[in-house]
């Protein structure tokens, strides 16, 4: 827990149990370039409310163009945000799909790193 406390100080909750898992066994080379590959892919969940909440304004499906789920931006955006309903589950779930988008992304940069930054120990397992 200490290294995602050193290195991304800004996480809470789940999102900060989640990435402490899978910094537990870094290196604090691999845990600093984690965290800053992580700080530049991560999305807040503010802004997801924020384009969530747009949808009341005309500009409905913001959320799911922020989340970069294009496909549901434009259904939403072509629907009036299913009729305002879709709108709505998503402002209540907007954290819970920034979460969700945020894990996979922590995923992706943690294989990322431990590729580009192998520990010592997993440097003689490597093929040569």
């Amino acid at each position: 827990m200490s290294k995602v406390i050193k290195y991304l100080p800004e996480l809470e909750d789940e999102e900060q149990l989640y990435v402490a898992q899978l910094m537990k066994s870094m290196t604090e080379e691999q845990a600093e370039h984690f965290a800053r590959v992580y700080r530049e892919r991560r999305k807040d969940p503010n802004v997801t409310l924020l384009a969530a909440l747009a949808g009341f304004l005309g500009l409905a499906g913001g959320g799911r163009f922020y989340l970069n789920q294009v496909g549901m931006g434009v259904l939403y955006l072509l629907t009036g945000g299913l009729c305002v309903i879709g709108t709505i589950i998503d402002i209540i779930q907007h954290k819970k799909m920034t979460r969700k988008y945020n894990e996979k992304k922590a995923d992706e940069a943690s294989i990322l790193i431990r590729g580009a930054f192998p520990a010592p120990s997993d440097r003689g397992l490597l093929p040569e």
